[in-house]
């Protein structure tokens, strides 16, 4: 192991991919409760490029605190180096993966090199390999905590009520809008694991895809709206959310609920109105629930798509590739 620096992605401001910056930094010290974990892939996901731009997306009270330089990511897959002495568990060489310190952004995963808390890791499942383990941690943990278990007691800090997922088995029916992207391919394939019928809605190109994951039905956005096809349905996953989340409240029976990953605003009255609610959480870093993920994915009862990868390097390539949108999967950052 190098004894003094490594290489890592960071941002000295905010802007586009091309403020992504290729530096050598200090390898860091594991403090009490963390390991030293290489790096060999990491997950690309939407809060890297909320990030980057300086989470402008976010209301300035709600925003987490960082300052710059920083490096962004928070999902990594490699292999224990070294670990802090308190820390039981894990022994050096074990294969491991996980979500990192998440919803803070003081995870510094786009790195050869990161210190990260034992209790936000879980051992790699041995059937599949890094670049495909680190593309789950983040959005499998989302379609875990908002379908099958939340896991915490932390608010959201969109509601005030605690989330709590549906029951699904065979007489539940699904929606899930932006099917095919990181936290959707999960979502349908969680939702068929326990046995619900599924609705995907993604575009055109991706159905082949999306039936293959298990999707009972499929709609391509860019020809129907859904909201006029599809009625009656027991939950509603948006992975896309924001302003036009609203109009899935009319696919909804009564009794139906909408789980916005995105949040946006939506009128009190037209829910009661239609019997309905809506419910949303903050995914956050579990290293348990992604054991339990893991068993899933070593079975091949559930598996991660890949979209694309890049070498940590070309970060900058990553995020560029995830602007053009239309996502299969996820991205990922290759590490040698």
């Amino acid at each position: 192991m190098p004894t003094h620096t490594m290489r890592a992605i960071r941002l000295h401001e905010h802007g586009g991919p091309e403020v992504l910056r290729y530096d050598e930094v200090p390898i860091p010290d594991p403090k009490p409760g963390e390991v030293l974990v290489r790096v060999h892939a990491v997950g690309v996901n939407p809060p890297d490029w909320y990030l980057r731009d300086g989470l402008t997306n976010v209301p300035p009270e709600k925003r987490p605190k960082f300052s710059l330089p920083v490096t962004p990511g928070t999902d990594v897959s490699g292999v224990v180096e070294a670990i802090a002495a308190d820390v039981d568990g894990l022994s050096v060489g074990d294969e491991v993966f996980g979500l990192l310190r998440f919803p803070s952004f003081d995870s510094s995963a786009y790195a050869e090199y990161v210190a990260a808390p034992a209790s936000d890791l879980a051992r790699k499942p041995a059937g599949i390999d890094h670049v495909h383990a680190a593309g789950a941690p983040m959005a499998g943990l989302t379609a875990w905590q908002f379908l099958i278990e939340l896991g915490h007691d932390h608010p959201s800090p969109f509601q005030a009520a605690r989330h709590r997922p549906t029951a699904l088995d065979a007489d539940t029916t699904v929606l899930i809008n932006g099917a095919a992207g990181g936290v959707g391919h999960f979502a349908a394939q969680l939702a068929k694991w326990k046995d619900a019928q599924v609705v995907a809605v993604a575009s055109g190109g991706h159905e082949a895809f999306l039936r293959e994951l298990g999707a009972d039905r499929f709609i391509d956005y860019t020809r129907s709206r859904p909201e006029e096809l599809v009625h009656d349905v027991d939950l509603v996953l948006d992975t896309v959310g924001g302003r036009d989340s609203s109009r899935f409240l009319r696919t909804l029976k009564r009794g139906g609920a909408l789980f916005p990953v995105f949040f946006a605003e939506y009128d009190d009255e037209e829910t009661a109105k239609l019997g309905v609610t809506v419910s949303g959480t903050q995914v956050r870093s579990n290293g348990a629930q992604l054991a339990e993920l893991g068993d899933l994915l070593d079975a091949g009862t559930v598996r991660v798509a890949i979209d694309s990868t890049f070498p940590l390097a070309d970060a900058r390539a990553a995020h560029e590739r995830a602007a053009r949108g239309h996502i299969q999967g996820k991205i990922v950052l290759t590490v040698v």
